[in-house]
């Protein structure tokens, strides 16, 4: 058996190169006065779009609110036309159920008026009932919030 001598791991020759410790400091592109003077800038601009913005989005809400103003009585009124001729047809299609039914006269019971105490064109709002009752049931339940379980 021969015997085999074991190399050591040692140091280079000279030993090893000293360790580089010292603080290398982050090269400066802007110098303090200069961020100041960016940043007051850039906010100066930003905040001059903003108020430009600012105004054109009140323009804008002026216009809208203005348009809903001047909308308002054309969709109430239109609201208002199609119930009484939804009140018109229900009178209409009470006539027309009753029609074979003798004596039946349409917004009277038993040969006397049923609003007998209310002045001339006086408009009596009838119950929800009343007023879909010759529309779907989905259609009611849906108008007065009438939770359906099917």
């Amino acid at each position: 058996m021969a015997t085999t001598s074991k190399k050591q791991d040692m140091p280079p020759p000279g030993g090893y190169a000293a360790i580089n410790f010292v603080r290398s400091p982050a090269k400066q592109y802007f110098s303090g006065y200069s961020m100041f003077l960016g940043f007051t800038g850039i906010t100066t601009a930003a905040l001059y779009l903003y108020y430009l913005q600012c105004k054109k989005i009140k323009r804008e809400e002026i216009e809208m609110r203005s348009s809903r103003i001047a909308l308002f009585p054309l969709l109430v009124a239109e609201r208002d036309r199609e119930y009484l001729k939804q009140l018109r047809r229900n009178r209409d299609e009470e006539a027309k159920l009753m029609a074979n039914v003798e004596g039946w006269e349409v917004g009277k019971w038993n040969g006397e008026p049923i609003y007998r105490t209310t002045p001339p064109d006086t408009l009596l709002e009838p119950h929800i009932t009343e007023y879909y009752v010759h529309a779907p049931y989905r259609e009611f339940a849906r108008r007065s919030n009438i939770t359906m379980w099917h």
